[in-house]
């Protein structure tokens, strides 16, 4: 008699699973803190660059959120987005987008905006939500996707940032959005040229 296979749960993306659970504990602790460990380590500002832990939030401020629905919010759209890019693109690759993204909006929001502390993982969401536009993209193509993608959410944030009074970061959409479209048609042309490259040997 045949043995029926039981369904398995399987860890699938673990780039973006581990980076929900940082993004969990760190907001557990955020609550038990009372704010003092968003402030300490997961929010970037500008800061004594003597102090080691300013080099520390410029990586980690991507765990910290303000509240749960803050939380929430990103890790619906990561969980959503990011395994079909970590599937596409390998755990390595996706790793690299994320810290990429966190130093380069760490940095823009220290040097810039150096009253305002910057955290959420809002920057990464909006990597991936643009690098998620282009991953069908051909060499030496744009595809007509990602255009109106950037136009629609990078235009957005621009009329958000000079028009409307809130407490989101702009800027570190801008920046996520354009860390995630650079480095996906970096990643597509490299992909791309090792397909040919493996098509041309045989």
């Amino acid at each position: 008699m045949e043995k029926r296979k039981g369904l398995k749960i399987s860890f699938n993306s673990p780039a973006v699973l581990v980076f929900a659970l940082i993004c969990v504990v760190a907001q557990v602790l955020n609550q038990v803190t009372h704010g003092a460990s968003n402030l300490t380590l997961f929010s970037v500002y500008r800061a004594s660059l003597a102090d080691p832990l300013t080099y520390v939030r410029c990586v980690t401020h991507v765990f910290g959120h303000a509240d749960w629905g803050h939380l929430m919010n990103n890790l619906m759209l990561l969980l959503i987005l990011g395994p079909m890019l970590e599937e596409k693109y390998g755990t390595v690759n996706l790793v690299v987008v994320m810290a990429v993204t966190a130093v380069v909006t760490g940095i823009v929001n220290m040097l810039f905006f150096p009253g305002i502390a910057l955290l959420g993982a809002s920057g990464i969401v909006f990597a991936m939500i643009l690098l998620s536009s282009i991953t069908s993209a051909e060499a030496g193509t744009v595809p007509l996707t990602f255009i109106i993608v950037a136009v629609v959410y990078i235009g957005q944030q621009v009329y958000q940032g000079l028009f409307v009074a809130d407490n989101i970061s702009q800027m570190g959409h801008i920046v996520g959005g354009l860390v995630g479209s650079v480095l996906g048609f970096v990643m597509n042309r490299h992909s791309m040229g090792r397909y040919q490259k493996r098509r041309s040997d045989l």
